[in-house]
């Protein structure tokens, strides 16, 4: 076992989030009470307050879980703010990852 040099995020959309990706998905309709994963995003290490690791990343976060959607950014929201961010997605924070496996870990 290696403890890897990082805390993260894990997001897990709300249902807002389920009504907006509905509307570019016809195939399948996605809602809150579905069994759906949440992403992890490794963000660094030993942070003692949440906040700031936040407000740094969402942006980034958002644009990933909206392009899992569509890549098509004239269907996203006009304006990422935080105050959206936490309307469509419920977050989790952790300091501790430990990496189980043998082999390295790879990065794309």
């Amino acid at each position: 076992m290696k403890i890897v040099n990082r805390s993260y995020i894990t997001i897990y959309p709300r249902q807002s989030f389920w009504d907006w990706a509905n509307q570019y998905n016809s195939e399948v309709k996605f809602d809150a009470g579905d069994a759906t994963e949440g992403t992890v995003y490794l963000v660094e290490e030993d942070f003692f307050d949440f906040e700031p690791v936040l407000e740094k990343n969402f942006k980034k976060m958002f644009k990933n879980e909206l392009s899992s959607v569509t890549d098509e950014e004239e269907y996203w929201p006009v304006k990422l703010t935080m105050e959206l961010f936490l309307e469509w997605f419920v977050i989790d924070f952790g300091s501790i990852v430990v990496d189980l496996e043998k082999s390295d870990l790879r990065s794309e």
